[in-house]
C-alpha cells in the first residue's frame, strides 16, 4: 500500500473542482429546452430531483448550493439545470440565476459557488431542469463584526440500515441554527448483514439490490450516496440549513488510517483506489468546497463567525494519520507490556494531524481573535483512561463480570477520594495504573493531543472541541498532562449507529448505572449517555458555549419522541480560571 501523494490528491481535485460552477449574481437563465444552436435545439429532458438540496461551507460573502437530478431510465445525455437564490422564500427578489450542465461523469450532481451575497443574511434557493422543480432549500451566511450568539447543531455517525433518521428530522425543525455541523460517518460503507443490520428488513432499511456487498469502486460509494440521500428526514436538515461537514472512517472503511484501514483486507484491492473513489463521491455529493483556491490537498478549512467563534475543521482521519494501536501486541506469557504500550502510545511520531496540518491550525487560532476557538473533529480528545484490570473485560464483555469489575473499582475509588487510611498501595494501584479506552481516538495519538492542548493554553485561548465518532454523548474536561485548564469537550451521539449499550452487552436497566460507573472512573469525564441517539445543539454567546444533548426515545419505530427527561446541558465560561465544565444553574 501506498500513501495518498500529491498526484493522488490532483486526481481528486481535478475531478471535484471541475463540478463547481460559479454564480455571480442574475444571468438570465436558459430554460432547459433551449439551446444556443437554433438548428440543433435539444430534446426535452424527463428528470426528478429526487436528492433533495443542500447547501453549505457558508462564508461571509457566498454559500455552495448542491443538489442531484435523476434522469428517466435509459437517458444519457446530459442535462441542463438553472438555479435561482433569492432573499425571500417566494422568489419574488431574485439576486442570482443561472444554468449549467450535468451528467454520468459527475453522477449527475450539481454545484454552485453563490458569490457576493451579503455577511449574516437568509437566502432562499431552488433548481429547476426542464419542467420540474426541486425543493426550495434556506441557508445563511457567515456574520462580520460583533454578534451575540452563534448556534450549531452537531451531528454524526448515521448508519441507514440501523434505524430511521428521526434525529436529523428533530434537527431540522430548530429554525435559529447558523450551521449543521456533520462530524463524519455520514454514509456506511458495509454490504447487507453488515455493522448494525439486524432490524433493517423489519424497518424497511434494507440496501438495494445493486448495491447491497461492501463498497470499494466509485459507482458502489455513489449509489450508496443516493440511498442515504433518499431519506425524507435527512433532506429535510440539509434543505433547514447550511451544512460544514468533514469525513471520518466510514465515508471510506473502518478504523481508516493514511494507508489503509482495518477491514480493507487481502484481495480487496488497492486502497488508494478505493480511498481516491470514496473521496471523489464525497466531494460529489456533499455541498463543499476546496479548502481554498491555492490548494486542493486539504479538507481541513477554518469559519469565522464575527467576533465570536473561530471553527476550525479538522482531518484526523485521512492526511496525517498513522496507523492505530493494538492492544494484542502487547499482551504475552508474561502479561501486559505496560512499558512498550506506554512508550509507543506517547511517542512522538504518532500522528492524527500531520505536522503541515498542526501548523496551519497554530496560525489559525494564532490569528483568530475571536472569542471561542472550536475544533470540529472525528474522535474523542478527553482523556478516557480506565482501569487497565478492566481492559479484558472491555475487549470482551461478554466473557466477563463487567457489572462485578466496575463495582469493585468504584468502592475502591470510592475509598481513595475518601483518603481511606486503610487503601493498601496495591488496592490505590488498581485504580492509578490506567489504559486508553479506544485507541482510534486522540488516546492513541498522546504527544500529538498534548501538543493541541498546548498550542491553546500557550496562545490563552478558549478552547471547545467538538467530536462524534463514538455513537454516545459525551463532556469531558481538557487539561494539559500537567493539569492545567485549557478547555472542554462536548461530544454528539449518533443518528443511529448504536452506542455502548450494545457493545457492552448490559441490560437496558444497567445503562444509567454504568454511566455513573464510567464517569467516576475517569477523571476528566463528566458527562456520559451510553445508550440514546441524539444530536447535540451548542450555544455560544460572550458570556459561555452551552451544549445541550437531545434524544429520541426510540429509532427502531416510524412513531417516536424527544426524550426531554434525558435531555442535558454542560456549560464552559471563557478566560483562563474558568474553561471547565459547569452544570448551569
Amino acid at each position: 500500500m501506498k500513501g495518498m501523494t500529491r498526484r493522488d490528491f490532483l486526481r481528486v481535485s481535478a475531478l471535484t473542482m471541475g463540478t463547481v460552477v460559479i454564480s455571480t449574481g442574475l444571468q438570465g437563465c436558459l430554460s432547459s429546452s433551449s439551446s444556443s444552436r437554433d438548428d440543433d435545439p435539444a430534446a426535452p429532458v424527463v428528470v426528478a430531483f429526487n436528492h433533495g438540496v443542500a447547501s453549505g461551507d457558508p462564508l461571509q460573502d457566498r454559500i455552495l448550493i448542491w443538489t442531484r437530478v435523476s434522469p428517466a431510465e435509459g437517458q444519457q445525455d446530459a442535462v441542463e439545470v438553472s438555479w435561482e437564490v433569492a432573499e425571500d422564500a417566494k422568489f419574488t427578489r431574485l439576486l442570482h440565476d443561472g444554468n449549467t450542465q450535468t451528467d454520468a461523469s459527475r453522477d449527475y450532481t450539481i454545484k454552485v459557488d453563490v458569490l457576493n451575497l451579503t455577511p449574516g443574511q437568509t437566502y432562499f434557493y431552488r433548481f429547476s431542469a426542464g419542467a420540474t422543480q426541486s425543493p426550495t432549500g434556506q441557508m445563511k451566511t457567515l456574520p462580520v463584526g460583533s454578534i451575540d450568539q452563534v448556534r450549531f447543531a452537531v451531528l454524526s455517525c448515521s448508519n441507514y440500515p440501523a434505524g430511521y433518521f428521526h434525529v436529523y428530522a428533530e434537527a431540522a425543525r430548530q429554525a435559529d441554527l447558523d450551521a449543521v455541523v456533520h462530524l463524519g460517518d455520514y454514509i456506511y460503507e458495509y454490504g447487507e448483514g453488515g455493522y448494525a443490520s439486524e432490524d433493517a428488513v423489519a424497518l424497511g432499511r434494507t440496501l438495494n439490490a445493486d448495491n447491497n456487498s461492501e463498497l470499494f469502486v466509485l459507482e458502489d460509494y455513489r449509489k450508496r450516496y443516493a440511498l442515504y440521500r433518499g431519506d425524507s428526514d435527512l433532506q429535510a436538515l440539509h434543505a433547514a440549513a447550511p451544512f460544514i461537514a468533514v469525513w471520518d472512517d466510514h465515508e471510506i472503511a473502518n478504523d481508516t488510517w493514511t494507508d489503509g484501514a482495518e477491514n480493507h483486507n487481502e484481495g480487496e484491492g488497492d486502497f488508494t483506489e478505493r480511498k481516491l473513489a470514496a473521496l471523489q463521491a464525497y466531494f460529489e455529493w456533499m455541498p463543499i468546497r476546496p479548502a481554498n483556491p491555492d490548494d486542493v490537498e486539504t479538507i481541513y478549512r477554518s469559519f469565522d463567525f464575527g467576533d465570536l467563534v473561530s471553527l476550525h475543521m479538522l482531518d484526523t482521519r485521512i492526511i496525517g494519520r498513522n496507523e492505530q494501536l493494538n492492544y494484542s501486541n502487547y499482551l504475552g506469557p508474561g502479561g501486559f507490556d505496560f512499558a512498550g504500550f506506554n512508550a509507543d502510545v506517547n511517542h512522538n511520531s504518532r500522528t492524527l494531524l500531520g505536522q503541515e496540518q498542526l501548523n496551519w491550525l497554530e496560525a489559525r487560532m494564532a490569528n483568530s481573535n475571536a472569542t471561542w476557538q472550536v475544533l470540529g473533529q472525528q474522535v474523542l480528545m478527553g482523556r478516557m483512561l480506565l482501569p487497565a484490570e478492566l481492559l479484558g473485560a472491555l475487549l470482551d464483555p461478554a466473557s466477563s463480570d463487567l457489572i462485578g469489575a466496575f463495582s469493585e473499582l468504584v468502592e475502591l475509588k470510592l475509598r481513595m477520594q475518601a483518603n481511606d487510611p486503610t487503601l493498601t498501595d496495591q488496592e490505590r494501584a488498581r485504580i492509578t495504573t490506567v489504559v486508553p479506552y479506544n485507541l482510534d481516538a486522540w488516546d492513541g495519538y498522546a504527544h500529538e493531543r498534548e501538543l493541541v492542548l498546548e498550542m491553546a493554553r500557550s496562545l490563552d485561548k478558549n478552547l471547545v472541541v467538538l467530536a462524534g465518532d463514538t455513537h454516545n454523548a459525551w463532556a469531558s474536561d481538557l487539561a494539559t498532562v500537567t493539569g492545567q485548564q485549557v478547555g472542554v469537550e462536548f461530544a454528539t451521539a449518533s443518528v443511529s449507529s448504536p452506542g455502548l449499550e450494545e457493545y457492552l452487552g448490559v441490560p437496558a436497566e444497567l445503562i444509567p448505572q454504568i454511566e455513573q460507573v464510567i464517569t467516576l472512573l475517569v477523571e476528566p469525564l463528566d458527562y456520559l449517555n451510553a445508550a440514546q441517539r441524539g444530536y447535540m445543539l451548542v450555544t455560544f454567546t460572550a458570556e459561555q458555549a452551552r451544549a445541550q444533548w437531545q434524544f429520541v426515545d426510540t429509532i427502531k419505530s416510524t412513531r417516536y419522541q424527544v426524550d426531554n427527561l434525558r435531555s442535558q446541558q454542560r456549560i464552559c465560561l471563557p478566560g483562563a480560571a474558568n474553561r471547565s465544565l459547569q452544570t448551569p444553574s
